[in-house]
């Protein structure tokens, strides 16, 4: 092409000037600042929340986990050993709910089997059990004080 000649858009949008191309917000949220912001994320994380209580892995991690985090006060001697007990049982729920988001994404695409969505699902998979070993240990550590060898 001549360097003289301007160039012109291609797809959708030739024939538009660079202000027409897009809205200004094309995602509502970023347009909103402050308070209203914040509230309108509030609402969507309990709606992940919600989604998340549909599933069983999650509804039983987080069962256990009203019981387990007062328990974490209880068991810890300082506020570093009270924030690890507690800090590994919330790691779980926050694990299992980004597993469950790739699920969901994955389905969304498509629920044909591809190598790439099932391996995308096993690293999720692989996370959660990393974060119950995690949990795991760091509980068994916390007990271990209470059965002396």
């Amino acid at each position: 092409m001549p360097p003289d000649k301007p160039r012109r858009p291609l797809g959708d949008n030739a024939g538009m000037s660079h202000r027409d191309a897009l809205p200004e917000f094309v995602n509502e949220q970023k347009g909103r600042t402050g308070f209203s912001r914040m509230w309108h994320a509030a609402g969507y994380s309990m709606a992940g929340l919600r989604a998340g209580w549909d599933e069983a892995a999650f509804r039983l991690e987080a069962c256990l986990s009203f019981l387990m985090l007062p328990l974490a006060f209880f068991l810890g001697r300082g506020w570093v050993e009270v924030a690890l007990l507690a800090g590994s049982v919330l790691l779980v729920l926050i694990v299992e709910l980004l597993n469950t988001a790739i699920e969901a994404a994955i389905d969304r695409i498509g629920l044909e089997r591809h190598p790439l969505s099932k391996r995308a699902k096993d690293m999720g998979s692989a996370a959660v059990f990393l974060s119950l070993l995690f949990a795991g240990g760091v509980w068994l550590t916390a007990l271990a004080r209470f059965f002396p060898a």
